[in-house]
């Protein structure tokens, strides 16, 4: 066994258990510190398969943000977890039924997957030896596929939007800042110059 092959068995088994510990586990904090093992573990992966820009998209995205963003949200929500937990017991059957139909279906997938003859030239011909992956994604990205790239980027900006629109409430009480006034407005009303005499108040 080489010391690749030892690392993709570590690798692979801290995944695993991450993901296993990051559902079972009681404590909602332990479960996003679990999750976030996955994320490195998979991270590790990735540097294995030669993809070290995916493994640091993962951990700058999901472990630096989203699984950092999970654990405050939990640390500073007061959620009531065992009137989580009792409202869950009720859903379990239903829950148990689709993890076996989804096993089912994952074992029919491997159990009549097999690789394409010319799988391996179509990937070479995409990505060429002589460049880096990272130089060879930005390539394909920013050259080859620039207009989906950019139609890819306006549908999730117009998504954003619709929301932010669909969402936003508007209340009578609160505040609100409005640019166009504030810019609009007179200096002459909106200051008053008044003559304080020494030892006068206002």
């Amino acid at each position: 066994m080489t010391f690749a092959d030892f690392t993709f068995y570590v690798f692979s088994t801290l995944t695993l258990i991450g993901g296993f510990f990051t559902v079972v586990s009681r404590n909602p904090v332990h479960s996003v510190l679990w999750l976030i093992l996955s994320f490195l573990s998979s991270a590790g992966l990735f540097v294995l398969l030669g993809a070290e820009f995916v493994a640091m998209l993962l951990i700058i995205v999901y472990v630096g943000a989203v699984a950092v963003l999970f654990l405050f949200v939990v640390m500073m929500l007061d959620v009531d977890f065992a009137e989580l937990k009792a409202e869950m017991a009720k859903y379990m059957p239903l829950a148990l039924l689709i993890g076996v139909v989804l096993l089912m279906e994952l074992g029919l997938v491997f159990g009549t997957w097999t690789a394409s003859d010319g799988a391996e030239a179509a990937r070479a011909a995409v990505t060429p030896t002589d460049v880096h992956n990272t130089a060879a994604l930005g390539q394909l990205l920013y050259d080859d596929y620039i207009l989906l790239f950019q139609l890819a980027g306006l549908i999730l900006l117009v998504a954003m939007i619709g929301a932010i629109v669909l969402t936003i409430r508007h209340r009578s009480d609160i505040k609100r800042q409005d640019i166009l006034a504030q810019i609009y407005r007179d200096p002459a009303k909106a200051m008053e110059v008044r003559d304080v005499k020494p030892g006068q108040g206002l």
